[in-house]
């Protein structure tokens, strides 16, 4: 018997051609049969998203499922319809704009099905806070680095440990169904259209006795770089101030973790192999 389907879910609102290119990744590195890509298109204003989605739907492509939103719900909203979808399933929620190795799915899943305590992982990335590879807590840009496929090569010659983390990183972020129903999903009321919604998640599921933890042997590339005006600064301000009213030692917790970098000898012997490999 074969294991359970995964829903990989793909909140959509413009970036045409980041989401071709993470599309395309998710196509060649992530076999047929183990999971369903559900895109949720949240009214974009770009009519070329349409347009992709439209190419993508004649293409019959296996296990693509494509939803629309009939007006714009922000992330949060929106991957709440995806984690709902169909109750008997586990989540990944993955942002348009990253692009996936060979085996990041199936080295998630077998970090997932590790502990039944395990309720979200995130893997490495260039960019993702504390789960940036090479550097902590910086923006690694691609093009200064080797390619991602050597980059998850040499995270998965070791065996992976699957350490703690304070938080998962919402750029790719596998959600157990055991979580979900515990502790329901992202608080769209308190958090509104996004930024420190996962934080709010992963603080919920620790006090329910789940762990959230790093898939240490997968890479998924986050190309961000967004710019972000007052409006959406002054979101960030406001989701922070309530994140931190509900649990006041997230903060505590997150510095500690920076403070001790936990996960620096895995960086670190990773980039060594990087650097003595042939280029």
């Amino acid at each position: 018997m074969g294991a359970a389907i995964v829903d990989i879910v793909i909140p959509v609102f413009n970036a045409r051609d980041d989401l071709r290119r993470c599309i395309n990744s998710v196509r060649l590195h992530t076999p047929a049969g183990d999971h369903c890509l559900v895109l949720i298109d949240d009214a974009s204003t770009d009519p070329g998203i349409a347009a992709y989605l439209a190419e993508l739907a004649a293409e019959r492509v296996p296990g693509l499922e494509l939803l629309r939103n009939p007006e714009n719900l922000g992330f949060v909203a929106t991957a709440n319809r995806g984690m709902a979808l169909r109750p008997d399933r586990d989540v990944l929620l993955l942002n348009s704009d990253t692009i996936v190795t060979a085996g990041w799915l199936e080295k998630i899943r077998r970090c997932a099905d590790s502990d039944p305590c395990i309720g979200t992982v995130t893997p490495f990335s260039n960019n993702a806070e504390i789960c940036s590879f090479p550097l902590f807590c910086r923006d690694n840009p691609l093009a200064e680095l080797p390619s991602i496929g050597q980059i998850a090569a040499a995270l998965a010659t070791r065996a992976p440990t699957y350490p703690d983390l304070p938080t998962a990183v919402g750029f790719c972020m596998f959600v157990s169904r055991r979580l979900i129903d515990k502790i329901g999903t992202f608080d769209a009321e308190t958090f509104g259209k996004g930024y420190g919604e996962e934080n709010d998640f992963c603080m919920r599921a620790a006090a329910a006795g789940f762990r959230n933890v790093l898939c240490d042997d997968a890479f998924v590339a986050h190309v961000g770089g967004r710019s972000f005006d007052d409006r959406r600064l002054a979101m960030m301000a406001e989701n922070a101030r309530r994140l931190l009213a509900r649990f006041p030692e997230y903060s505590r917790l997150v510095q500690d973790f920076i403070a001790a970098d936990p996960l620096r000898d895995i960086r670190e012997a990773a980039w060594a192999r990087l650097n003595s490999a042939p280029r």
